[in-house]
């Protein structure tokens, strides 16, 4: 039997790379020593960009990277290089280009071809080992581009030149810049609409993936004017997507997303971020429509990340969860035969359980046919009716099925949990919390949402050297690398920084905030353009590859896209300071798209939140008091959801211009005296506040929407 040792991934600190540092191929990490090494040799560069959640990256390294075979060819003809798209997203955002240039797909695990000094010319995503799916294997593509770097050397780096032009054109946006303006998100809401899918909800067929962002566009739109098929189409989509086996009916939170249009077979990962929005939708949705289901959809999303993603000791949010536990599966820990289910639950309880989750002898899973994915298929009225039983005995009997099956389903083999901590996706799932801890009344979920902010704050930010993307590795033995921020890192903090500053009226938050969008300003804006670059230009280190092609991030994929979140932290801060170069330097940021962006549709919805951010006169709701009627007051003023508006409350001795922001504390001082006796509330819009309000009612009468 051969054996090998472990290649240089065991000195990673990334999970997933290293999950590999077993392998035979004889893996680098990013970084100068691999690049001198190509050069040295004149080889090619094989670039592996994947995830540790990332299903068929591990059916592509059982198949073929642990393949002493291939490893050898590899080794041979290759420098072989492993990159986290996690750790790294400049690096997967940039080779994603090249590929997709090449190749007109891009995706994990992403296969890329490089010359020695990392120019692209060649790429895919998933190469089986023998010709199959209509894809190459991956052996014959190892020979053939080794063969055609070798002896067709110039044609190899007139293809990396075109590839490496393609990058650079990606993201340009020269004749994109326009005037802000609602027609744009017009036609990003008529994009929607085009694609809704009106029998499941959605956009488009399948695939079929989650669009945060383009959900809370239509939420506001619809609480705007009221259009009814606005309506329809957010709640649709929710309703189907919570319904589904896109969602995990046991645990709770969604899976990355679906296979199939109907929302029913997922690709069974769960992400971070990915919850983190939908939690925020569903707290939206249940804002505009007053729908229990939506608020329970919201708390069941916060039990599953409280139980699966929270680090319950420091602070802080885990990355992802695996689909599998092996290779052989294809989310068999979330999936159901009919045995297993009758051999946990008592007979009624099969029954409605079945029926309920249409659960059969035969399944949806190919690679198990016995294998059930959970979905509602029947309502509890409908079960209750067919098995002549009460409503409230249907609904006993499925709570307890659900009961069972979870604690069964917790002692398979789980799938592994990510644990490193990314400050990104950490401020998205901070701003979550907040904002459901605040609209649902659930004080340990604020609770948690602001002691994993102070963490990141304590770990990841220094002001003189700005943030760090990764805040803590999953693995504790790992040597802890220091990787810079992007511009995702400082704009989703940012945000939630000020999510929290309103929360809790703590003026340290919007400090930090202030400090943290200066930094980015600093190291990310483009002041001959306009916009924000995705990472800081470098400073005398050698940059690798094709890290120096300059891009600003406007589509949302799959994350709400830098440029739009820089342009919302910087129109919160002006509503609270006052202070023109905020603005302006968002109205630049807008401007850059503002003329092409409707052409991106549902994938430029993020720009849409923000443009209505701009158009919009901020609103600010100060409350001050600390009695049964500010607190009246307070859930008054929170309960309607819209762009722009924000809520504060404070002690009325405390309103006082040390503990408020400088455009709050030039207006409140202006207003008539509040007594301490009686609480009210200050609505503010455009640095001009009104009387104080004393009623609860009067004030659901101001913050409607204009007719």
């Amino acid at each position: 039997m051969t054996t090998h040792t472990s290649n240089a991934l065991s000195r990673a600190a990334s999970s997933y790379l290293r999950s590999a540092m077993q392998q035979p191929v004889q893996w680098n990490e990013w970084g100068e020593e691999a690049f001198a090494l190509a050069q040295r040799e004149n080889k090619p560069i094989l670039l592996d960009i994947g995830a540790v959640w990332c299903h068929w990256c591990h059916v592509m390294d059982r198949e073929s990277y642990d393949d002493p075979e291939i490893a050898q060819i590899i080794n041979e003809r290759f420098v072989a290089i492993k990159v986290d798209r996690d750790e790294r997203p400049d690096i997967d955002s940039r080779y994603q280009v090249a590929v997709q240039a090449v190749s007109g797909q891009g995706g994990w695990p992403l296969t890329a071809f490089l010359t020695p000094d990392g120019k692209p010319f060649y790429g895919g995503t998933y190469f089986p080992p023998g010709d199959h799916y209509g894809r190459p294997s991956f052996r014959r593509v190892l020979l053939a581009i080794s063969d055609a770097y070798n002896n067709k050397n110039s044609d190899v780096l007139e293809q990396a030149g075109l590839v490496g032009n393609a990058i650079a054109q990606s993201e340009s946006h020269e004749n994109g810049r326009g005037p802000i303006s609602t027609d744009m998100v017009d036609r990003i809401i008529e994009a929607a609409l085009k694609m809704f899918d009106s029998n499941f909800g959605g956009f488009g067929s399948s695939p079929k993936f989650f669009h945060p962002s383009m959900i809370d566009v239509l939420i506001d739109r619809y609480v705007d004017t009221g259009g009814q098929k606005l309506r329809d189409v957010f709640v649709s989509t929710l309703e189907h997507m919570a319904r589904g086996g896109v969602y995990d009916q046991l645990a709770g939170g969604f899976h990355r997303y679906s296979v199939d249009e109907r929302w029913i077979v997922p690709h069974f990962e769960k992400m971070a971020y990915d919850n983190s929005d939908l939690l925020k939708n569903y707290v939206h949705a249940y804002q505009a429509t007053r729908s229990e289901f939506f608020a329970s959809v919201a708390r069941d999303i916060i039990r599953w990340m409280d139980e699966w993603l929270s680090d319950r000791e420091h602070g802080g949010f885990y990355a992802s969860q695996d689909a599998d536990i092996s290779m052989d599966d294809d989310g068999d820990y979330f999936t159901w035969t009919l045995e297993e289910t009758q051999a946990v639950l008592s007979e009624d309880e099969a029954a409605v359980a079945s029926l309920h989750y249409d659960i059969n002898d035969v399944g949806e899973m190919h690679h198990n046919p016995a294998k059930n994915v959970l979905y509602i298929r029947a309502s509890l009225e409908e079960i209750s009716k067919r098995l002549n039983k009460s409503l409230e005995g249907a609904t006993a009997l499925l709570n307890s099925a659900k009961q069972k099956m979870y604690s069964a389903r917790l002692k398979r083999p789980t799938p592994y949990v990510d644990k490193t901590v990314y400050t990104s996706w950490n401020a998205l799932c901070i701003s979550a919390y907040l904002e459901a801890g605040t609209v649902l009344d659930l004080d340990s979920a604020r609770h948690f949402g602001l002691r994993s902010l102070d963490r990141v704050l304590a770990e990841a930010w220094k002001p003189e050297r700005g943030l760090l993307h990764v805040v803590a590795y999953s693995d504790p033995q790992a040597q802890h690398r220091e990787v810079p921020a992007v511009l995702d890192d400082y704009a989703f903090l940012a945000n939630a920084c000020l999510d929290a500053y309103e929360v809790t009226a703590d003026l340290s938050y919007f400090n930090f905030a202030r400090r943290i969008a200066e930094k980015m300003i600093e190291q990310f804006y483009d002041s001959a353009g306009g916009g924000f670059f995705d990472t800081a230009a470098p400073f005398g280190e050698k940059v690798l590859g094709v890290l120096n092609t300059r891009r600003k991030p406007f589509q949302d994929s799959p994350t709400p896209a830098g440029n739009p979140v820089a342009a919302i932290a910087l129109l919160r801060l002006h509503a609270y300071t006052d202070e023109a170069e905020y603005r302006e330097k968002a109205q630049r940021t807008l401007e850059v798209l503002a003329g092409t962006g409707a052409q991106y549709g549902i994938f430029a919805a993020t720009y849409g939140v923000a443009a209505t951010h701009f158009l919009r006169p901020h609103t600010q709701v100060v409350v001050l008091g600390n009695d049964e009627l500010a607190k009246r007051l307070y859930r008054t003023a929170i309960q309607p959801f819209a762009f722009g508006r924000t809520v504060l409350t404070l002690a009325p001795e405390a309103a006082v211009a040390q503990n408020l922001p400088p455009a709050l504390a030039a207006s409140i001082p202006r207003l008539p005296v509040v007594s301490s006796k009686r609480s009210a509330a200050v609505l503010c819009s455009n640095f001009t506040c009104q009387p104080p309000i004393f009623e609860p009612e009067t004030l659901a009468r101001e913050l409607q929407p204009e007719a």
